[in-house]
């Protein structure tokens, strides 16, 4: 069937005047023009678009789609501050799972609620238990679950990671970086057999295509995960295109080494292809930042253990690289590790900083000459804002959205979900429009973008960071016929009416 999308405003994100007409065929873009386009031969069906506004679908640059997509199962702790109403929650999810060899809990926050193994243990599941933390950064393990991975008193603290201890040095069951990494690869792996894993991804990615995302790049993507993503593709069950990046199972750790030999970035089709190997230049609590605030010298965190190595490995089997860099001094060494490693060479893909949290003009000018894209996350606004008020460093900016912008790194948007309250791009966009917390103070406003720009880093910009510019992210002839249509205007509010995948609409709002 061929189709003709008019009466609309047609963004294409090439720039130049805004056509009138979009032709689509076979599943791709035939044409982008004029009315003369509906005067050609074969039969054509028309697509009203009713004065809406016509985009690319979503491309998510950074999701956890393998991972989000088990919450369903799991016990929902968001916002839970009463043990009683975690241990229900739990209990619910142990009954939900009975074959699961783990008991987990997600989005639980230290903050709201403190645990420890022993209220763990006190909830009586026979099997260990783990509550994680949002941001996948950490989580708290049963007596059970440290016996398992073990741990005890005796034990070490990981490179990269922190055994959290009580004042006798026993293990309170907090596990903070990579020394809850083991717990999060168990949890995961015992959660869903591979045919019930593939269908909830299945259901997750239709969620998806109602906030208009037509795209993710799964940015730690598990050999399981791989594995589901090519059973789902093959099936033709895989609602959103997927782009994985490669990572061991045991979360935070770093490349799989037996990945090497498999399929390298690039490889595959536009349903899954694969991407770069995801590196940890620095964590989360805290990250590794070196700056002054109001004149006064503040150091926190340290580099992951590891970083240049993972890079070298990655270039030399022909992969890109992704690199996790929350602090100034993470990103620093994620440049640092970079430019060691290709020099002398031409390698075949990029560099990706996702999240470039902190970073200063000096980090920024070294991100543009290096060719390095900028993965940002303009929901961070809302979901650590609140941290970085009252810690803002004289000479580097928190989430600098606007100085990498001016300053010419290629940009990409993403949501990071579900470390992040909401997957949904329109939402997460209005934080950096409007620098707004969770608490409602303002964080840099001189740091925010338009909309208008959010919406070009949620299309042409995360498909340039995916290598995928040949195939998605614009409306040009060729491309797939992958739409998100908007109600409302770029300088009001917006609303997903209608998303198209391949030429077809599957989803269309109610109401």
């Amino acid at each position: 069937m061929r189709r003709a999308f008019v009466g609309g405003r047609v963004e294409t994100m090439d720039g130049g005047p805004a056509p009138g007409v979009v032709l689509v065929s076979g599943g791709r873009i035939e044409a982008v023009g004029d009315d003369g386009l509906l005067e050609g031969p074969g039969e054509v069906e028309t697509v009203d678009l009713q004065g809406r506004l016509l985009l690319p679908g979503f491309v998510d640059a950074h999701h956890h789609l393998s991972i989000a997509a088990l919450e369903p199962v799991w016990a929902d702790l968001e916002g839970v501050d009463d043990p009683d109403r975690a241990a229900a929650l739990l209990a619910g999810a142990a009954a939900r799972t009975p074959g699961a060899t783990w008991v987990r809990g997600c989005h639980w926050s230290r903050d709201a609620l403190r645990l420890t193994r022993h209220d763990l243990d006190a909830m009586g599941f026979d099997r260990p238990a783990v509550v994680a933390c949002t941001s996948l950064h950490r989580g708290v393990v049963s007596s059970h679950g440290l016996d398992v991975l073990g741990i005890d008193a005796g034990t070490a603290d990981p490179p990269g990671g922190r055994i959290h201890r009580d004042r006798a040095g026993r293990p309170t069951g907090l596990l903070i970086e990579t020394a809850w990494s083991r717990a999060h690869a168990l949890s995961v792996a015992g959660t869903a057999d591979p045919d019930r894993y593939a269908d909830l991804i299945e259901d997750r990615a239709r969620l998806l295509l109602t906030y208009g995302i037509t795209a993710v790049h799964d940015a730690a993507m598990s050999p399981r995960a791989e594995a589901a993503y090519r059973r789902l593709a093959a099936e033709g069950r895989l609602p959103v295109s997927v782009l994985g990046f490669p990572h061991a199972a045991d979360l935070l750790t770093g490349p799989d080494r037996a990945r090497w030999e498999g399929p390298v970035t690039g490889e595959g089709d536009d349903r899954f292809r694969v991407g770069p190997v995801k590196v940890f230049a620095d964590g989360v609590w805290p990250p590794a930042c070196d700056g002054h605030v109001g004149g006064e010298r503040v150091r926190f965190g340290e580099v992951m253990p590891g970083l240049g190595e993972h890079i070298r490995a990655a270039v030399g089997h022909g992969f890109g690289v992704a690199v996790h860099a929350v602090g100034n001094v993470g990103l620093g060494a994620a440049l640092d590790g970079w430019s060691a490693a290709v020099r002398g060479l031409e390698p075949d893909h990029g560099l990706r900083v996702e999240h470039a949290t902190l970073a200063g003009p000096g980090d920024i000018d070294r991100m543009r000459r290096l060719g390095a894209t900028g993965v940002v996350q303009p929901g961070f606004v809302d979901g650590m804002g609140d941290l970085a008020v009252g810690l803002e460093f004289d000479e580097q900016a928190w989430l600098p959205f606007a100085d990498l912008a001016g300053r010419d790194v290629p940009l990409a948007a993403s949501s990071d979900f579900p470390c992040s309250s909401t997957a949904a791009p329109l939402p997460l966009s209005r934080f950096g429009v409007e620098r707004r917390t969770a608490a409602g103070a303002l964080l840099g406003p001189e740091q925010a973008l338009p909309l208008a720009t959010w919406l070009r880093l949620w299309t042409a910009g995360a498909a340039d960071a995916g290598e995928q510019s040949g195939e998605r992210g614009r409306i040009r002839p060729g491309l797939r016929a992958d739409f998100v249509v908007l109600a409302g205007d770029v300088d009001g509010a917006l609303d997903v009416a209608q998303t198209w995948v391949a030429g077809e609409c599957v989803h269309e709002a109610t109401g």
